[in-house]
């Protein structure tokens, strides 16, 4: 069994980023944890979307 880790400032690139490892990898997805975090910097909101996949290797 293996993680990997993905943080990103928006939804899309998250989604992106999962979708490109899971098609490059021969894997086996056990579970996705996915967590999505907002603070405020001055008057500015910043967000951190992230997620955690658990998986093993079908090779």
């Amino acid at each position: 069994m293996r993680v990997k880790l993905f943080d990103e400032e928006d939804e899309i690139d998250l989604e992106n980023d999962i979708n490109t490892f899971i098609i490059n990898n021969n894997i086996e997805i056990i579970d996705i944890k996915y967590q999505v975090s907002v603070s405020v910097y001055s008057e500015e909101q910043i967000f951190c979307f992230s997620a955690m996949i658990i998986y093993s290797s079908c090779e």
